[in-house]
């Protein structure tokens, strides 16, 4: 480097001697990665994973892109198998957990976000650890093991639905037998 492309040094004191109050205050330069906040006032959004209405042709990708961020997630933050077990994509409980996290961590992250995301996250994840735990709840430390899912089929009686539906429970319904016990007195 030549000596004389080095700037001279600034003396601060006769830097700010020809400022004053009316001059304009010159703009902060941006530091490394800042985000122009005044740039736009869209929010800050992540594309909504509803794995109930994911479509087969959406779904390659999404699972690609949850798996990566699966893995980094449980190595990053020591999480063991006995929370989120290797066959974690088996598990539909648990797999809607960790979307709901991933999706999460997308917008706390986020480079528009005004600094507080990454706050935040962490203090869902601490919130979700729990619950983490229960979608789970063991047993496939060896191989998957499936949990068989609850049923709705055969186990509303139809008419009683549509005799409880069709009303509008303003009032809470009288114990069984209080009518014939009014009709009575």
């Amino acid at each position: 480097m030549n000596p004389d492309d080095d700037p001279e040094p600034v003396d601060p004191v006769t830097a700010w001697a020809d400022v004053t109050a009316s001059d304009p205050k010159p703009e902060p330069a941006p530091a490394p990665g800042q985000v122009d906040r005044d740039e736009s006032s869209e929010p800050i959004a992540a594309d909504i994973i509803n794995w109930r209405y994911l479509s087969s042709g959406e779904a390659g990708q999404v699972w690609a892109d949850l798996r990566d961020w699966v893995e980094w997630f449980t190595v990053r933050y020591h999480v063991p198998p006995s929370i989120v077990p290797n066959c974690w994509w088996q598990h539909e409980q648990l797999v809607e957990e960790l979307t709901a996290l991933y999706t999460a961590h997308v917008v706390s992250f986020d480079d528009a976000d005004t600094g507080l995301g990454p706050i935040g996250w962490h203090e869902r994840l601490a919130i979700a650890m729990p619950r983490l735990t229960r979608a789970y709840g063991g047993g496939c430390s060896e191989r998957h093991q499936t949990t068989k899912p609850r049923t709705w089929s055969n186990v509303t009686d139809e008419n009683l639905w549509t005799a409880w539906t069709t009303q509008a429970h303003a009032e809470p319904a009288p114990p069984t037998g209080a009518a014939e016990e009014r009709k009575e007195g």
